[in-house]
């Protein structure tokens, strides 16, 4: 009964946790497209991977694409 008590909850919360967590917008796909790494978009993948620089920007305002992008620098 103890057990029931403990793992009721956390499975309750688990799922939960599936059906309201946001899919990731960032695909490796994009990665082996592009042939660029994640970092070429993004200002820092890991520690906040929705900042995106200039080329993150254009890529997402330009259909998904690189294609015309000259770095600024």
């Amino acid at each position: 009964m103890k057990l029931i008590k403990l793992v009721l909850p956390a499975m309750i919360l688990m799922g939960g946790v599936m059906v309201w967590s946001s899919p990731s917008h960032a695909k490796a796909e994009y990665t082996k497209k592009e042939k660029k790494a994640c970092t070429f978009c993004h200002v820092d993948a890991k520690k906040a991977p929705k900042d995106l620089n200039d080329a993150g920007k254009y890529y997402k305002d330009h259909g998904l694409s690189l294609e015309g992008y000259k770095s600024a620098k």
